[in-house]
Order: structure tokens, then C-alpha cells, then sequence
């Protein structure tokens, strides 16, 4: 135990809604360490900083001496989560499932400890019932209760398709909370009903309901949407500190408290005193995204690679400069026009994709821009080809 170990302020501080303080502080007056549950679905290869906000709560549980309980769910992201969805999430194959789930561990190791986490996939007990089991599950709730979640009860009213097995998702989520017994269950808000039907089970199982505590959803970069990899408005944990460094520099001026608060996880009076700072035009926005930018790449790569990541944006992006280090090297041998070398870099996923990029103004040699699609490669010298502020290549003869 830790002198945090009981501290209900400090445990629930960031969190947007707690189903209820009152029984958080007296499950914690029952001094004992709490059972702590967050479920992931290895729904995507990899995690982004949208993930990282609950990973972070959960964390400081277990630095304060609760027992934690990191839940992939490899059974669940069979079904697929209907959360905040307007149509039917689509299944994963066991094959991609195997994929996506050789990577949580690394990339959550990144905010959690693991030596203090339990890791747990809910196929250990889901894939134990049968079916007489399952109808028994779902004997307990109701349809009209399932229609109570805000996307189900959306669908429904506008005539849009709700599978059967879409169902299942918040009962066999609500399972995992008997499976570990679990006092506590953190989440994002949009699963705050899957948390809730989470403690009507462990009732109906003659279990203490679990306190719900659900986090803020991080917007992504377009500034609307939450944070999502389908959607491409997101900060990918395992991208390069170049790549996460520039992203971040996207945000909008508005946002920049926000990712302080919840992506650096500063404190609240710390985001406060930013955003007076930054409404009353004392503190300057291209600044404090830096510093903010620089504070969150340092902790995925550590503080000598955000720095770099930093002088290289202030150098290509702010100075227009053409990078000399750092950049990796090809050969243009056998390629006839400048769309070959873009997609041979990667840059480009065909060569109608590269003539859109040159089009736009998006490709340059040595810093000058290429105007015609169908230009040739003429170069018999060495020569930096960028695509947009931060990708670079040095193309060899």
C-alpha cells in the first residue's frame, strides 16, 4: 500500500463521470486493495494517445497499491463493439485478432507498469460457456434495456440494421466484471453503458456492483471526432518521433489545453492556468504546441528524440530548410519520371496517387516544387525528395 492507496481525490481526478463517488470512497473504507478492470479490444495493430488517457488512470491505480486487471479482449473483438457506431462494427478473424495482440503489450508498456498489471484475455472465460450458458446470460437483461444505449436506440428509430450478436458485446463485457470480480471499471464515455449493465450482472451474481468511472474522449486531430485510426485523425503510439512531433503540431489552438490535460496529463489547475494564459494572448499558441508537442513525444522516445523531432519541424516546417541528417537513402536507377521515385519511397501507393500529390504542390526536389505530374527524372546528381513538411528521402543516381 501507498499513502495514495485510499486517497479518493487523487484516484478519481480526470475522471468525467463516476457511478458513484459515495461508493467509491466506501469500498475504499473497506481497506483493501480493489480489484481494478479495463477491457481493450485488439481491434487495430496498434494504440493511440486516445488509448493512453484511460491506460494512464488505470496506472495510478496500481501505482497505489490496488490490484489491476488489463482485459484484452481477444473473444470480444470477435463480436465487435457497437459503441458510438451507427452501423455494424465488422467482425475480426482470429488471424487479425493474433496480429493486433502481439503489439498491446509493448505499446501499453509504454504508460502502464506491467510488473504491478495483470493481464488477462476474456476468451479464458468467455470461450468456456456454452450455449445453455449464454441464454442463461441473457435471460438476466432485457431488449428494452439493450434499446436504452443511446447508438442502439439511434439505429432503431432510423430503421438502420442492429445485428443479434451486436447484443452480446456489452453482456460478455459485463461478464469480464464477474470473471475478476472487479470493484472498479474504467472506460471511455462512450462505454459507460457497458460499464453500467457491468453492475447490473455482478448483482444478479450476488457480487458488489462495480464503480463505474469513465474518462473524456480525446478529440482527434481534425478537431470533431474522437480519436480513431479508421478515421485517420490520430497519433499512433508506435510512429516515429518525426511523425507523432508534426501530427501533434496540427491540433487546433483550441485544443491545446486539452491535450495537456488528457496526452501529457498535466493537472487540471496546470490546463486552467494555460488556457487563461493562452485566451488572454499572454502566452503564445505556436509556442506552448510545441512545448506540448516535445512533452508527448518525449514520453514514447524519450526526451533526446523529441528534441530532435522539434528542431527538425522549427528547421523543415518553420524554416523551409532541407533537412542534411537523418534522411534515408535510394537509388533512382531504372526510374523513367518523378512519380516513380515517389511511390518508390513509399511516399505514394501508385503511381496516379503520386501525379495527385505532385498536382497539389505537395512534391519537392532540393526544395522546388514540381508542377507537372508526367515530369521526368533527369537528376544525375544527389537529391532530396520531400513530400509535404516531414517526409524526406535522399535519392542517389
Amino acid at each position: 500500500m501507498t499513502d495514495r492507496f485510499a486517497d479518493a481525490a487523487y484516484l478519481l481526478d480526470g475522471f468525467e463521470h463516476v457511478e458513484s463517488p459515495a461508493e467509491f470512497r466506501a469500498r475504499l473504507a473497506l481497506g483493501r486493495p480493489l480489484n481494478v478492470k479495463l477491457g481493450i479490444d485488439p481491434t487495430s495493430p496498434d494504440l493511440h494517445l486516445g488509448f493512453m488517457v484511460v491506460l494512464h488512470k488505470l496506472q495510478r491505480f496500481a501505482e497505489s497499491g490496488h490490484n489491476v486487471t488489463l482485459i484484452i479482449g481477444d473473444f470480444t473483438a470477435r463480436i465487435g463493439d457497437p459503441s458510438g457506431k451507427n452501423v455494424t462494427r465488422p467482425q475480426l478473424s482470429d488471424a487479425e485478432i493474433e496480429a493486433n495482440m502481439a503489439t498491446y503489450r509493448a505499446q501499453a508498456a509504454k504508460v502502464l507498469d506491467l510488473e504491478r498489471v495483470r493481464i488477462r484475455y476474456n476468451s479464458e472465460w468467455l470461450d468456456r460457456l456454452d450455449f445453455t450458458g449464454v441464454v442463461k446470460l441473457l435471460a438476466k437483461t432485457t431488449v428494452a434495456q439493450m434499446l436504452e444505449r443511446n447508438d442502439f436506440a439511434q439505429r432503431y428509430r432510423g430503421g438502420a440494421a442492429i445485428s443479434l450478436h451486436e447484443f452480446l458485446y456489452p453482456v460478455a463485457q459485463a461478464y469480464d466484471s464477474i470473471a475478476v470480480q472487479a470493484d472498479v471499471e474504467l472506460g471511455g464515455t462512450d462505454q459507460l453503458f457497458n460499464l453500467l449493465l457491468g453492475r447490473h450482472y455482478q448483482r444478479e451474481y450476488n457480487q458488489l456492483p462495480q464503480i463505474c468511472a469513465t474518462v473524456p474522449l480525446l478529440v482527434g486531430l481534425d478537431g470533431h471526432k474522437k480519436m480513431s485510426k479508421s478515421l485517420g485523425n490520430y497519433v499512433g503510439i508506435d510512429e516515429s518521433p518525426t511523425e507523432q512531433f508534426g501530427k501533434l503540431m496540427k491540433i487546433g489552438d483550441d485544443l491545446i489545453d486539452v491535450y495537456a490535460r488528457l496526452a501529457a496529463f498535466r493537472s487540471a489547475d496546470d490546463c486552467a492556468a494555460l488556457r487563461r494564459g493562452l485566451d488572454e494572448r499572454r502566452l503564445d499558441p505556436m509556442h506552448e504546441k510545441k512545448r506540448l508537442a516535445e512533452e508527448i513525444v518525449a514520453r514514447y522516445h524519450g526526451a533526446p528524440a523529441a528534441r530532435a523531432a522539434r528542431e527538425r519541424f522549427e528547421a523543415t516546417v518553420q524554416r523551409k530548410e532541407i533537412p542534411t541528417e537523418g534522411v534515408a537513402e535510394l537509388s533512382a536507377a531504372g526510374a523513367a519520371r518523378v512519380v516513380d521515385v515517389v511511390v518508390r519511397a513509399g511516399f505514394a501507393e501508385s503511381k496516379r496517387a503520386a501525379e495527385r500529390l505532385i498536382s497539389g504542390g505537395a512534391v519537392k526536389l532540393d526544395g522546388i516544387v514540381v508542377n507537372d505530374p508526367k515530369a521526368a527524372w533527369t537528376s544525375a546528381q544527389p537529391t532530396v525528395l520531400s513530400v509535404g513538411s516531414r517526409k524526406f528521402v535522399r535519392v542517389m543516381p
